[in-house]
């Protein structure tokens, strides 16, 4: 397990939070799931809840506002240290703006922001809160995707506004690069198979480490959840893809043999 206490380098996955009509049973799935404690703040803050590990914040789960409309997602946020220039720049690159920057208490200020192919993601300036401060155990935070529709125009647009370069994995089979930054991976572009059904919009979805990805994917089932396709085993871990119980996708992965225990791994 790793703590950090500093911000993240603009451009990285800081942080995930899930929005949904009921918090309350989502809170119930997620702490059964990861083991998270989840903190609820005040009636200034939505009563949003703030997901811990060793006391330490790891993801968000709030309400869905009343007579709001949203879909029930993970939403991934990049940290950036000035979230209006990066918004004038989303803009600028041929992205949107869906929701504008706003200030959150003194926690920081955040934008949430589509890209040209549709998929939507989120803009976290830190203030109090750094996004996630732990690492390299389950229920942590382990990777985040973009997978597009476009993937020509959504890999110019993140090259211009976020100055990613670009480790590409692509074979005949599939379409996918690693974002770097200053070569460091710190996350994934994919193109979206044509086998994916057309109603499937482009977006960025969240892994969460586990230490047994079958184990949690029957987990998943028993709290009300489904995996939805079977566990397999990659060179970056055994995952699956999985619903919780009000039906937003996610992802979950488990160092294997081929990927070995990431440096600071505790089960």
């Amino acid at each position: 397990m790793l703590f950090r206490d500093e911000p993240w380098p603009d451009g990285t996955p800081s942080w995930v939070d899930l929005m949904v009509p009921d918090q309350a049973k989502a809170v119930a799935f997620y702490s059964g799931l990861f083991g998270w404690d989840v903190q609820a703040g005040g009636e200034e803050t939505g009563f949003y809840g703030m997901a811990e590990l060793s006391g330490r914040p790891v993801a968000g789960i709030g309400q869905t506002p009343p007579g709001q409309d949203l879909p029930p997602v993970w939403t991934t946020y990049l940290s950036v240290s000035d979230v209006d220039k990066t918004a004038a720049a989303i803009t600028e690159a041929g992205g949107r703006i869906v929701m504008p920057v706003m200030e959150v208490l003194k926690e920081g200020r955040m934008a949430v922001v589509a890209d040209p192919a549709g998929a939507v993601f989120g803009l976290w300036e830190p203030g109090n809160h750094l996004g996630t401060q732990v690492t390299a155990a389950p229920g942590t935070l382990a990777w985040n995707e973009c997978m597009s529709r476009d993937y020509p125009a959504a890999k110019a647009f993140y090259e211009q506004v976020f100055g990613y370069g670009f480790q590409d994995l692509s074979n005949d089979d599939f379409t996918y690069a690693v974002l770097l930054l200053d070569g460091r991976p710190v996350g994934g572009l994919g193109a979206l198979p044509d086998s994916v059904p057309a109603e499937v919009p482009s977006n960025w979805s969240a892994y969460f480490s586990v230490a047994d990805a079958d184990a949690s994917a029957a987990k998943v089932a028993e709290l009300g959840g489904r995996a939805l396709d079977q566990p397999f085993d990659s060179p970056y871990g055994r995952q699956v893809r999985v619903v919780d119980d009000q039906g937003v996708p996610f992802l979950i992965i488990a160092p294997n043999e081929q990927s070995g225990k990431p440096e600071g791994w505790e089960d």
